[in-house]
């Protein structure tokens, strides 16, 4: 149907929706030009790692607020993308980028398989299988580790320096190779967007409604479950290979269990249905902590404050503080428009 023969509010609805999209992706390009200018090294590495986690963030949201599934296992994916771009970057030397995009599909093929249990578990049940998935990533990853430049199906070197994985040929330095993440980061956040207008998005909405209604209206639950089990995977696995090349290499004893449960919980209180909301929780598991090590505290007292916001969260705000920011704005716009202009006044 084309635009002309829409009625006037949905035209204006997908403009709105336009300008949303563009401002999204305008205001994350702006974070990664203008960070690097601000910050001095510690912080634009702390904020680098920040953003990739971001995008796994933006995962776990996807999962969350469009099929309301708890995934306790994206971590671990995000350890399985880095792994597999260690290796090839390592073994076959390939670009940075197809070192992106080969730990992204690999995650997401690995997403697919770990959402399998979705389509007979719901609630603490999936939570449950997907955390054993993530506790047996950690005991295979900690016995393993992750590929360093050696030979052989694991790639690990013996008796010798660790070798880096060389970064992208247009961000060698901290400074461009943040731009380059919050690129990434912008392009990932666009393409979830895009998804949640579409008929994917429409799919999964009538999904969290229930299986039987959206059945009823011819959807595909298997499909649609299995697709957004798999890009929720791909971030993961794009936001493994950008740490790694933010560090230049992984390392097994990060991918804990515990570290699944933390981003979940700190996406719950970011905001699992606003693309706010995957920065906020990026910034909470990377940031405050480094802040508090600056300040000369323990960064485990992190802990404790993130306990207590997400309590916050369950109990006052269940859309997070990117919802509550958001609905604070939407007020104040309305408030805005609702002032009779000195036209209309007496």
């Amino acid at each position: 149907m084309s635009m002309s023969v829409l009625p006037e509010p949905v035209r204006q609805e997908r403009r709105r929706a336009r300008r949303a999209l563009l401002a999204m992706v305008l205001i994350v390009l702006l974070i990664g030009a203008a960070v690097p200018w601000l910050a001095n090294a510690y912080w634009i590495k702390t904020l680098t790692s920040s953003l990739a986690l971001a995008i796994a963030a933006a995962g776990v949201g996807l999962l969350y607020g469009q099929l309301g599934l708890v995934s306790l296992c994206q971590y671990a994916l995000l350890g399985v993308g880095g792994w597999v771009a260690l290796r090839v970057g390592h073994g076959l030397h390939w670009p940075f980028e197809a070192c992106v995009l080969a730990g992204g599909v690999s995650a997401g093929l690995v997403g697919m398989l770990a959402g399998l249990p979705a389509l007979r578990l719901k609630g603490l049940y999936l939570a449950l299988v997907t955390l054993m998935l993530a506790g047996g990533f950690q005991v295979v990853v900690s016995a393993t580790g992750f590929p360093d430049g050696g030979g052989g199906w694991l790639g690990r070197i013996t008796g010798s320096e660790r070798l880096m994985l060389p970064r992208p040929a247009i961000a060698p330095g901290d400074g461009a190779y943040f731009g380059y993440v919050a690129a990434w980061l912008a392009a990932m956040l666009a393409l979830l967007e895009l998804h949640r207008r579409t008929r994917a998005g429409r799919a999964w909405a009538l999904i969290r409604r229930g299986e039987a209604v959206a059945q009823g209206a011819g959807v595909n639950v298997l499909l649609y479950q299995t697709w957004a089990f798999g890009l929720a995977g791909v971030c993961a696995g794009v936001a493994g290979t950008l740490l790694a090349g933010a560090v230049g290499q992984l390392d097994g004893r990060a991918f804990a269990a515990s570290e699944s449960v933390m981003l979940f919980a700190l996406t719950i209180v970011g905001g699992a249905y606003h693309w706010v909301g995957a920065l906020v929780a990026g910034l909470l598991l990377r940031a405050v902590p480094s802040l508090l090590i600056d300040l000369g505290v323990s960064g485990f007292l992190a802990m404790v404050f993130f306990g207590a916001a997400l309590l916050h969260a369950l109990i006052t705000a269940p859309r997070g503080l990117a919802g509550q920011w958001a609905a604070a704005w939407a007020g104040r716009s309305a408030k805005r428009s609702a002032k009779p202009s000195p036209k209309d006044r007496p």
